[in-house]
């Protein structure tokens, strides 16, 4: 039996902050135990380098990729201070997406570990999507092999993030796929009218559901779709921004009909699949309103947990996976991501 200390960075599309989670593993049992865990905001220029960072040159990318890593490395280390860490075995980082094109065989997470590693002279473990991808796979969702290891106990568990994922076992098999945007969109729209996000989801209690809206969305391709397959924000620029910038409804208006699409396109999966429950982590789940639009649509059991669980799950399961890759095991799923076979993804450096 190993022990081992990790903390696992998470840094959403959503762009609310980055997530870190301290947390103890036994190996091989896989018993984990969050020791600490926060999320720090990033500065109004962090957010817009972060935020713009899908238009830049070549060269501007490469740069930004460095600074943005010595920047996480500047977080961890201040984390790790603040909380007089000591017992510290690797850090193992997700980055922040820029690109995610996996038909197209590339994907892009900025936040260099080189940079984590000059910063905090720990371990890293970084860059887990593109190898997934250039083996045909996805690249996404990757938190499920943290579902089928350490939370295996649910029918299913769901992210309510920047999309919903949503992964459950079939026929022996751990399936996952993006079910449809989440606070991406509705965070987009509620900084239209001065708001971070839809707090609980009031605005969108109190605004109209549009039939006709609601249907629009719903008839999109992506969700007539067999899985694997992923969404990126590029879809949401591309499909998503257009239908909403052309239609004639308020904002508030916006966000109650949205919320209704994604409650739509949920309760459908958990329907379509006979699911008993369903475990839901991640901001979403905050989100009131949507969780009981969801549970007026279907008989799937809504499971929350603690909040540090719905906040840090990502994070957690992040740091399995760094834990893996240093193992040598197992971390990516062929039947969850479409590629030619089960791997051990992740660079290593330090």
């Amino acid at each position: 039996m190993k022990t081992f200390f990790a903390i696992g960075l998470m840094s959403g599309t959503s762009l609310d902050g980055l997530d870190l989670c301290y947390v103890q593993f036994s190996y091989p049992t896989m018993e984990f135990k969050i020791l600490k865990a926060q999320t720090l905001e990033y500065s109004d220029e962090w957010k817009d380098r972060l935020k713009n960072s899908i238009h830049l040159s070549g060269e501007q990318l490469t740069k930004l990729d460095v600074d943005y890593g010595f920047h996480l490395g500047e977080m961890v280390a201040s984390f790790i201070q603040n909380h007089q860490i000591s017992d510290l075995d690797f850090i193992a980082s997700h980055g922040h997406t820029v690109f995610h094109k996996p038909k197209e065989f590339y994907t892009l997470q900025i936040g260099n570990g080189a940079g984590i590693y000059a910063k905090t002279g720990i371990k890293t473990i970084y860059n887990f999507r593109i190898q997934d991808v250039i083996l045909g796979g996805q690249g996404a969702p990757l938190v499920p092999i943290g579902d089928e290891i350490l939370f295996g106990q649910y029918d299913a568990c769901l992210n309510l993030g920047g999309f919903s994922n949503i992964s459950f076992r079939r026929n022996e098999k751990r399936l996952a796929f993006d079910i449809c945007p989440v606070n991406i969109i509705l965070n987009h729209l509620a900084e239209k009218i001065g708001q971070n996000y839809d707090r609980n989801g009031e605005i969108a209690r109190n605004g109209n559901i549009s039939d006709e809206l609601v249907l629009q969305l719903n008839e999109l391709e992506f969700y007539h779709q067999a899985p694997p397959k992923s969404l990126g924000i590029e879809w949401c620029l591309e499909t998503i921004h257009p239908i909403l910038n052309n239609s004639q409804l308020s904002t508030e208006d916006l966000i109650a009909s949205f919320t209704e699409h994604i409650a739509v396109q949920i309760a459908a999966i958990f329907n379509q699949n006979k699911l008993e429950n369903c475990l839901v982590t991640g901001g979403g789940a905050y989100n009131q309103f949507l969780i009981s639009s969801i549970q007026k649509k279907t008989t799937t059991e809504i499971i929350l947990p603690e909040n540090q669980r719905i906040e840090y799950k990502e994070a957690l399961i992040f740091a399995l996976m760094g834990l893996l890759k240093l193992e040598n095991q197992v971390n990516v799923f062929q039947s969850v991501t479409g590629a030619s076979k089960d791997h051990s993804t992740g660079l290593i450096v330090g």
